[in-house]
């Protein structure tokens, strides 16, 4: 059964308290040189095949539904690619 994933973050220009937080927990334990935003993914499973009208369905779903447009971009609408056999799992 496909997986599409969509993703969504919060606009550039706002600031984004969460990342921040994150950004600061990194810096706490000696890891602050990354920048931090977070945001959304989305996983929409299909039956059958995904076609380029099915993804533009979907890409109207994300701007409607799941996310807020005031203050969110979706970045990304994509069909996921399967996880490869698992022998030593790393996250």
């Amino acid at each position: 059964m496909p997986t599409i994933v969509v993703e969504v973050m919060p606009k550039a220009e706002l600031l984004d308290p969460q990342g921040k937080a994150i950004a600061g927990a990194l810096a706490r334990t000696g890891r602050g040189e990354f920048g931090v935003r977070q945001g959304k993914r989305f996983e929409l499973t299909v039956e059958g095949e995904v076609t380029a009208e099915l993804l533009d369905r979907v890409r109207a779903i994300a701007a409607d539904i799941l996310s807020n447009s005031v203050i969110e971009d979706v970045v990304g609408v994509h069909v996921a690619q399967p996880a490869p056999a698992a022998q030593g799992a790393e996250v």
